[in-house]
């Protein structure tokens, strides 16, 4: 990914936050998305928005399934910037929402988590038992984690359900995430900024099930180790937040992945510091590596103010259409 950030947006923190509150994502109107709940296996629900085409629908067209990230939805940046690149380029569109982001709390005790690979595969297969096209799976942040665990978990295997992955902007080593997202500048925004719409859904979850936690706890967290430590961890499985942090991380397992795989990391990122990001050498040959020198964290700014944050999704969406065999069509975003 050849990458440029314009010259008045320095930094991973500007290339970051700009991006997320000003950067334009579509071109036109914002994409309209219809929206399915679908039952889970333990008897709960998620939530999975997909892109309403005036296109003619195809039913051998390409499936983009965009997992997003930490306390992310189908409304987020990112999310509204891959739709106009599918509506752009002819695609199918969904968004599978992380229980508990779609704006209704979910109902049993379990939320999400970085390494929630267990979810991912049975949302990937549900879509694969219901289109007949060609799939392929992007992650951002925390879904970019999960994905790529996913691929892990699965090996061979994962090739019969999509044609290729990509993870962009991902924590895959999850504690040298957590650390440097609890230090300086990042603590006082980021966390601060994450710690406040998660602890509330977290108290609501205790509400729904006492006793799944201690609550005082809970609002003693400062940073999402604490957080993890409390709620996260116990609550889906792990012992505590280094053993989540531990199993959950993708980047240990990279050689393991045995379909097209993108991992897509900006070294300026200031969730993921660039001394904890793989080599190609440290992966499978089925991975590739782009690692900018700049970008931030989701955020890849282009042009002229306000900017635009089509650069990520044309360059990551045209790498997946490519292994999915899929012919591209000229793109028309400008800066």
């Amino acid at each position: 990914m050849n990458y440029v950030a314009p010259s008045w947006l320095p930094g991973g923190n500007l290339q970051t936050i700009w991006p997320a509150l000003y950067a334009r994502r579509v071109q036109g109107a914002p994409p309209a998305y219809r929206r399915e709940r679908w039952t889970t296996p333990d008897a709960d629900f998620i939530d999975v928005d997909y892109l309403v085409s005036l296109q003619t629908i195809e039913t051998n067209q390409t499936l983009l399934v965009l997992f997003h990230g930490l306390e992310g939805s189908s409304a987020s940046h990112y999310a509204l910037a891959f739709a106009d690149f599918a509506r752009e380029h002819g695609m199918a569109y969904a968004v599978p929402h992380f229980r508990g982001c779609s704006g209704e709390l979910n109902l049993g005790p379990r939320a999400y988590h970085s390494g929630d690979h267990a979810e991912i595969g049975w949302v990937l297969q549900r879509f694969r038992a219901h289109h007949t096209g060609p799939i392929v799976a992007v992650g951002v942040s925390l879904g970019g984690n999960a994905l790529l665990r996913w691929a892990q978990e699965m090996g061979a295997s994962a090739a019969a359900v999509v044609s290729a992955v990509a993870a962009v902007s991902s924590p895959i080593d999850l504690a040298a995430g957590g650390h440097a997202i609890g230090k300086g500048f990042n603590r006082l925004v980021y966390t601060r900024m994450f710690l406040n719409t998660m602890k509330p859904k977290a108290l609501r979850k205790l509400d729904q099930h006492p006793g799944l936690f201690d609550r005082d706890a809970l609002l003693r967290a400062k940073d999402l180790y604490e957080f993890d430590n409390v709620f996260t961890a116990p609550v889906h499985g792990f012992k505590n937040t280094d053993d989540y942090w531990s199993r959950a991380s993708a980047k240990p397992h990279l050689r393991s992945i045995k379909l097209p795989a993108l991992v897509v990391n900006a070294r300026n990122d200031p969730f993921v510091p660039a001394s904890s990001l793989p080599s190609q050498h440290e992966v499978g040959s089925h991975v590739t590596l782009w690692q900018p020198a700049h970008g931030g964290h989701v955020g890849f700014p282009q042009g002229r103010p306000p900017t635009h944050v089509f650069a990520m999704p044309e360059a990551v969406g045209g790498w997946l259409l490519r292994h999915a065999g899929t012919k591209t069509r000229v793109g028309t975003h400008n800066g």
